[in-house]
């Protein structure tokens, strides 16, 4: 099972840039960039409740859950 970011996706279908996100929903650039490639290893509950706000998505749009194939 792999939990993925989906932020990429949909930051990138609306041209909103990481820099311009952080600013407008006043949290750290670097928290920011790091949900959008995919290297978070924790999702910060208030970095979600910001996004969903500002983005009118909700945590399932921000995260997608991939499971893996078999390897049998």
């Amino acid at each position: 099972m792999t939990i993925k970011s989906n932020l990429k996706e949909i930051l990138d279908e609306r041209n909103l840039s990481v820099l311009k996100v952080s600013k407008d929903i006043g949290y750290r650039y670097e928290s920011v960039r790091t949900f959008y490639t995919d290297e978070n290893k924790q999702y910060p509950k208030e970095l979600l409740d910001k996004l969903c706000d500002y983005l009118d998505v909700t945590p399932g749009d921000l995260i997608k859950y991939e499971k893996e194939p078999n390897s049998n």
